[in-house]
């Protein structure tokens, strides 16, 4: 007859971790942050992050240059008299310069919407399986495969255009399955990689590089497009890609033991801080726990409806922009991506910031809820107000900087909840839940397309309200359920026959 039984954490001296003994008794001795592994790993893993949410975004920003904006109506009777002149180009006439050097097609919004959208179905698909295949044959592997996928699909966007738009849709579809692989396999990394007391900044080094990436695409997506074309923006940085692909190979392995260049005191550092977190024996998936687990539900709307605000951000800030102030592409760019920049550096903060606050003795579910707090709502109230300030760029362009410039704070809040409620199964519960959060970025094109075809005065103002209505629902729920403690169902169990 064969029973569960907890471990108990004082019952061994000796434990087995990730494959190698670790004296349980032993504190662990921690070893510098700087030129160390763990750290070599999260700027990897910042660059891989950089390359796939940078070759998601690129149409973003390419949209401006591939849309024939002259046969579209303004969405917004905005006034430009504060607009500096120097911005305040001839759209007419730098639609005629893009259109020589690459086509030009007559996508309504609603189309331009589906397009956004098609993306995301792969993602929102991919990203719980990718944890689960990262857990099972290594993260090296299947982020490495997504990366080089995401690259040469990347590179194909440009004739899938020409061919029709039902071949640039399933390009985009299949492309979303890769890139969904990619952002679900890499959290694996962090159940073996990072210590508790260094998750938050660890974690939040490794993904503030999605930000980079948008502000990369952003900045020189623009400039791209009227020197070369705007498929350029897409051979360039598909080629970017396949290079990233190979520097993630050679140089990320899936855990400190098998690192054939990671020192030794940096070794048992790392493995004697997640001793009670791992055990060498298999663990059945305690599939119905989970289900009936608010804490873990919580994590995910919360995710969800936070992802709603980021994906208006990403998708839409160049879009905006564009319909208020009339710019051409070059000074759009340069506009969007100015939040993005702020965006990343306070990403990496607020990961300094969290793990400050678990030094002077926060709790640890009080600093996730500030932290979640802080990258909810302040963003949210900036954009809804918005349309009341179309008037002035000044005003316009603070704003979404500071909405893009703390919504990253979550990456330190619920983004890594699963690490602290199941550090076990956190690479398979974060794919799942950011995966489950990115039906927003598939519901977030249709709904703001819907808006903004129905009522061009009005589109912006409206969309912005159910925004803030669907961040603000996610955030009470998960302040009202959320913990940071092992949940009983991840708990380390044993079996043992009598």
């Amino acid at each position: 007859m064969a029973t569960m039984v907890e471990l108990s954490p004082t019952s061994e001296q000796c434990e087995f971790v990730l494959g190698l003994p670790v004296n349980k008794k032993t504190p662990p001795r921690k070893v510098p942050s700087l030129c160390s592994m763990r750290y070599s790993i999260a700027f990897i893993a910042h660059i891989c992050n950089f390359t796939l949410i940078a070759q998601n975004s690129i149409i973003s920003i390419t949209m401006v240059a591939m849309v024939n904006n002259t046969d579209q109506p303004s969405h917004l009777n905005s006034s430009t008299e504060w607009f500096p002149d120097g911005l305040n180009g001839d759209q007419h006439e730098a639609s005629k310069h893009l259109s020589i050097k690459a086509p030009v097609y007559n996508w309504s919004p609603q189309t331009q919407g589906i397009i956004f959208s098609s993306v995301q179905y792969g993602m929102m698909l991919m990203q719980g399986p990718g944890g689960y295949l990262a857990g099972k044959l290594g993260t090296k592997k299947v982020v490495g495969i997504a990366l080089l996928g995401s690259s040469l699909l990347t590179l194909c966007i440009p004739l899938a255009a020409n061919l029709g738009l039902a071949f640039l849709l399933a390009t985009r579809a299949v492309q979303g399955l890769t890139q969904g692989a990619g952002y679900g396999g890499q959290f694996a990394l962090w159940q073996k990689w990072a210590p508790p007391n260094e998750r938050s900044r660890l974690c939040s080094i490794a993904m503030s590089g999605m930000i980079l990436g948008i502000f990369a695409v952003l900045l020189v997506g623009g400039i791209i497009s009227e020197a070369l074309g705007w498929p350029f923006v897409f051979y360039i940085f598909g080629s970017i890609g396949v290079v990233c692909c190979l520097l993630w190979l050679i140089l990320v392995y899936d855990d400190p033991v098998s690192h054939p260049w990671i020192s030794s005191p940096e070794k048992e550092y790392i493995l004697s801080s997640l001793d009670q977190q791992f055990n060498s024996e298999e663990q059945p998936l305690p599939i119905k726990a989970m289900l009936k687990s608010l804490p873990l539900w919580s994590m995910c709307l919360c995710s969800m409806t936070h992802q709603w605000l980021v994906n208006t951000l990403i998708i839409y800030t160049p879009t905006y922009i564009s319909s208020v102030f009339k710019v051409n592409i070059r000074d759009n760019g340069l506009l969007s991506s100015l939040p993005f920049f702020v965006a990343w550096v306070i990403g990496i903060l607020g990961g300094l910031l969290a793990d400050f606050l678990l030094s002077k003795n926060f709790r640890l579910i009080t600093v996730r809820k500030i932290i979640t707090i802080l990258g909810n709502t302040p963003p949210a109230a900036l954009v809804v107000a918005l349309p009341y300030v179309q008037s002035s760029y000044i005003a316009t362009t603070t704003f979404l900087t500071l909405s893009c410039g703390l919504s990253p704070l979550c990456q330190s809040g619920v983004y890594i909840n699963a690490l602290d409620i199941a550090p076990r199964y956190a690479s398979l519960l974060m794919g799942t839940s950011r995966g489950l959060a990115h039906s927003s970025a598939v519901m977030v094109p249709i709904v703001a397309g819907f808006f903004l075809n129905q009522d061009s005065e009005f589109g912006w103002r409206n969309f912005f309200f159910v925004l803030f209505a669907i961040n603000l629902f996610g955030l009470i729920i998960y302040l009202v359920f959320a913990k940071a403690d092992i949940q009983e169902w991840a708990r380390e169990r044993k079996l043992t026959r009598l």
